[in-house]
């Protein structure tokens, strides 16, 4: 017996040829697709402008891998983390961050992921797989309407910092985006999205290339190369000289000023002569720097730089004429801050 497609692989041209072929008319696939991504259902029996036969025709014939919040946890700073549970039984997770003016939604791309941070608690996942499109995208519809029942607002910012290396599942990645920025989907606008890499360079050129509306984030945390290599070592790979080149050509095809997430740990990266180095590397294109609050991973590695570190990096960088902020993480108490999601204890 052959197992049943997932119909949300199919474009609207697809359902439409899938529907003329059956000799039924070709606008039930319009009608489909508005059902699978405007509306967001999660079974044929849902899509009531479909006769009764073929709501039937179709669930003999495919399915729909939706993801299901397996548990949602509130911070006492209202943010919202939840477990998702994927078709195939994997977990992910994923993050609504309030404040007063807008709510985030923080999404994941991978189970796991393909890199090796030493400071962040994903990176200690195996990477299982990537996040098919549809996953992604759910992730956010969930979000915006938790957003809409516990805030009063539709979701209005997207980033792609939860699990896993949004570039390493590139042609997913954009497809989700694809839907969530489209008319026939969530229609937000692209404006609205950053994509965080820790530094694909190949990658970042081919985002230039694909001219890309979202915003691009790098999570550099050292611009001198043996500290970032000791921290994040996938750096032997992608050196930096490779990324300020990447970063230089997105720049010149896109002319959209790159944002740098940088922590600051004791005893790493807490010197003047990193701040330095990071001041040199910010020069060769229109940057920002957002300075994130460490948040701890059960260990002693990494710890908390004292406030002095952070107020000298603030000083430099603003004397430099580079627009700096510094980011105090949220959801700290629920393990949903930066670094922090790891779906303790789900994926065994």
């Amino acid at each position: 017996m052959n197992e049943k497609r997932d119909i949300r692989a199919l474009s609207k041209e697809e359902l439409r040829t899938f529907f003329k072929n059956k000799g039924d008319q070709a606008f039930r696939g319009n009608q489909v697709y508005e059902w699978l991504w405007q509306k967001g259902v999660h079974s044929f029996e849902a899509m009531t402008s479909l006769p009764k036969a073929t709501r039937e025709m179709l669930e003999a014939e495919f399915v729909i891998n939706h993801i299901k919040v397996d548990v949602m946890q509130r911070s006492d700073d209202g943010t919202i983390k939840n477990a998702v549970r994927l078709h195939d039984g994997l977990l992910v997770e994923s993050v609504l961050i309030p404040t007063d003016t807008r709510t985030t939604a923080c999404v994941s791309s991978q189970v796991g992921c393909s890199l090796n941070c030493s400071f962040c608690a994903t990176a200690r996942l195996k990477r299982m797989r990537n996040l098919l499109a549809d996953e992604i995208y759910d992730q956010v519809r969930v979000i915006d309407e938790q957003s809409r029942a516990f805030f009063g607002r539709p979701l209005t910012n997207i980033v792609f910092m939860g699990m896993g290396e949004p570039l390493m599942n590139y042609n997913n990645v954009l497809k989700a985006i694809d839907k969530i920025t489209s008319a026939d989907g969530l229609g937000m606008s692209p404006k609205r999205i950053t994509v965080s890499t820790s530094g694909v360079p190949k990658l970042i050129k081919k985002m230039a290339d694909d001219q890309v509306k979202f915003k691009l984030a790098v999570s550099l945390h050292s611009a001198i190369k043996s500290v970032r290599t000791s921290i994040m070592p996938f750096n032997e790979q992608f050196p930096l000289e490779e990324l300020r080149e990447a970063l230089q050509y997105w720049y010149q095809k896109t002319r959209n000023r790159i944002t740098y997430e940088y922590v600051v740990w004791k005893g790493i990266n807490d010197q003047r002569k990193d701040v330095e180095a990071l001041i040199k590397f910010c020069k060769f294109a229109p940057s920002k720097v957002n300075l994130i609050e460490y948040n701890p991973i059960d260990d002693g590695d990494f710890q908390q730089v004292a406030p002095e570190a952070l107020q000298l990096y603030q000083q430099l960088l603003e004397e430099a004429g580079i627009t700096v902020t510094v980011r105090h993480s949220r959801g700290k108490d629920i393990d949903a801050a930066c670094g922090q999601l790891a779906n303790k204890g789900q994926n065994k």
